[in-house]
């Protein structure tokens, strides 16, 4: 479609810029908020066995198809420090994508075998929120979460908790890098080229 063809809409220029999701900031929890993490995740061969040869857990059962074949699971299991890694990092856009730091992890169970192919979800609640008394510009964000399999079988949970930057900190630490050339201008030049 020629430029002279296009609608009001494709005609209509404008310079705002789309910025990422920047997470949540300190301010922006209250307890009892709930968050259904937006991503699943599902697990691989590759991904069990890479993670459990290179932590060096020498537990067949994650790595030997052989040997887990003969065990009560019948196949490989997943390594529960995978496990747990993966539903803390699918957390993180919501919950700690502005922490400072993580401060804890407390009653980790492990309550439903995971094994390859399964895909994992996580959902969040807000237990507890307060000041950080030696960092004024974060506070403790205290959470429960769970994750679940594309089944909807509860897999693991575990409670933590993080400072987390406030939001005039947080934003001052991000930044975008400037170039000498605007984007759209550039793009521009490409085109009349």
């Amino acid at each position: 479609m020629a430029s002279s063809e296009c609608g009001p809409r494709e005609q209509r220029k404008t310079k705002e810029v789309t910025m990422r999701n920047e997470g949540n900031f300190f301010e922006d929890f209250t307890i009892g908020q709930v968050f259904q993490h937006p991503l699943g995740r599902t697990i691989y061969d590759a991904d069990n066995a890479w993670f459990t040869l290179m932590t060096m857990n020498t537990n067949e059962l994650h790595f030997n198809s052989d040997f887990a074949s003969r065990t009560e699971h019948g196949r490989e299991l997943v390594n529960s420090g995978l496990t747990v890694a993966m539903v803390l990092g699918i957390s993180v856009s919501d919950i700690s994508q502005n922490a400072v730091a993580n401060l804890g992890w407390d009653e980790i169970r492990l309550v439903a075998p995971v094994f390859v192919g399964d895909t994992l979800y996580g959902e969040s609640v807000i237990t507890d929120l307060r000041a950080s008394k030696s960092h004024p510009h974060a506070g403790i964000v205290s959470c429960f979460t769970r994750g679940i399999n594309q089944h909807g079988t509860e897999v693991l949970s575990y409670r933590r908790s993080a400072m987390v930057y406030r939001r005039e900190e947080g934003s001052a630490a991000r930044r975008f890098p400037s170039t000498a050339t605007p984007i759209d201008r550039r793009a521009q030049t490409d085109a009349d080229s």
